[in-house]
């Protein structure tokens, strides 16, 4: 019985950080689909987070319309 009640809260905490890790990262593919850099949509290269660009693909999924680079 005590093992079990360390056994759910960890299996829950790993079920959680694979159903989330990769959500917000972008991938190769999605660069080459679009032939562009990974600094079109991301701030940095290997940073998640995204410019107004990325905002805008990440809704829409396409770059046309999207808001230019500054």
């Amino acid at each position: 019985m005590r093992t079990f009640r360390l056994i759910v809260p960890a299996a829950a905490l790993v079920a959680m950080l694979l159903a989330t890790s990769g959500i917000s990262f972008a991938t190769k593919e999605i660069g080459k689909k679009e032939a562009k850099p990974c600094t079109t949509c991301h701030t940095q290269a290997g940073k998640k987070d995204l410019n107004d660009t990325g905002k805008f693909y990440k809704e829409k999924k396409t770059l046309e319309g999207a808001p230019k680079k500054s």
